[in-house]
């Protein structure tokens, strides 16, 4: 029986994972839109207002309405508890994640 090393394996996957999540988010970027560099929380941690790259800030509903148009990269808008939120866009990258960025 052949002895195969599972955390190697696993590694290289996301090695690999990781590099084309890159390759992807240059491209997304070339389109154009705008990406979110930091953000601003209220006193429950919740996020209330996000600053763009241009360095446009952005109220949440605001933000809520351009990220449904597709104008604002490497996020996504879902539907829960009743409401409509905007997340990061589980691409396999934490320096993008929205909960990573630094506050403005």
């Amino acid at each position: 029986m052949e002895n195969k090393n599972f955390e190697q394996i696993y590694e290289k996957y996301k090695q690999k994972g990781n590099v084309q999540a890159k390759i992807e988010i240059a491209d997304e970027l070339s389109t154009g839109l705008e990406q979110i560099v930091a953000v601003r929380r209220n006193s429950d941690d919740d996020l209330i207002a996000f600053k763009t790259e241009s360095g446009r800030e952005l109220d949440y509903i605001t933000a809520l309405q351009e990220a449904k148009a597709g104008k604002i990269a490497h996020v996504d808008v879902i539907h829960r508890y009743g409401r409509d939120i905007i997340r990061s866009e589980p691409d396999g990258l934490k320096e993008n994640n929205l909960s990573e960025l630094p506050s403005f």
